[in-house]
């Protein structure tokens, strides 16, 4: 066809190989233990709200857009659970780990205290203004950077790391579903590539025939 030599392709009926899927990038459990639980922040305003921010992310899996837009109201700190207002305008109540209550309760009294901010949004800046996309990638970079080496580092890779850590540690592919939001269990199949790519490392490693 190139050459002029023929009109028609006979290879456009051929059936192309399958294009293998990009895996989405998460961060290694340990890892992500070792920048909560060891030091990296700092104890002023900036480092507990920037804790506050990573353990979100990765304790409930949310989107960026929905971290953003929550409220002090909308966290239930006696049943640990937070409303989120997700894609569509449809909104779910998301579970949380009953640690997240200690690092929330020294933010908004440290907030309260020292920034005095009037505004209904959880997160908020240094000088009282509701916290904003850029500052979140950059908090997010910024403590990723100190404890992984992967090339993506962003609130989407904790929202990855969520979900693959729930499966890898069995949990039922319909709850987490409903816990991401997805409105399709398709959206949320990607995450069992990856689970099953980890335990057939597992498996190679273990098995005396692997």
């Amino acid at each position: 066809m190139k050459e002029n030599v023929i009109d028609n392709n006979p290879a456009v009926l051929l059936p192309l190989p399958k294009i293998r899927k990009k895996l989405p990038f998460f961060v290694e459990e340990n890892n992500l233990q070792h920048l909560l639980d060891d030091g990296f922040f700092s104890e002023d305003f900036v480092g507990i709200r920037d804790k506050l921010i990573i353990t979100l992310l990765y304790g409930t899996g949310i989107r960026l857009t929905e971290l953003l837009k929550l409220k002090e109201l909308d966290v239930n700190q006696r049943e640990c659970t937070i409303k989120v207002l997700g894609k569509r305008n449809k909104e779910r109540v998301i579970p949380y780990p009953v640690s997240i209550n200690k690092i929330l309760n020294l933010y908004v009294n440290v907030k309260n205290e020292t920034i005095g901010s009037k505004t209904e949004r959880l997160l908020v800046t240094e000088s009282g203004k509701p916290a904003y996309e850029k500052l979140i990638y950059r908090v997010v970079k910024e403590y990723l950077a100190k404890v992984t080496l992967l090339e993506k580092k962003s609130p989407h890779v904790l929202r990855h790391t969520y979900a693959t850590h729930l499966l890898n540690k069995g949990a039922d592919l319909n709850a987490v579903k409903e816990l991401l939001g997805h409105s399709n269990l398709a959206a949320t199949q990607i995450y069992t590539h990856t689970t099953f790519e980890r335990l057939h490392q597992i498996y190679k490693q273990a098995h005396p025939r692997g």
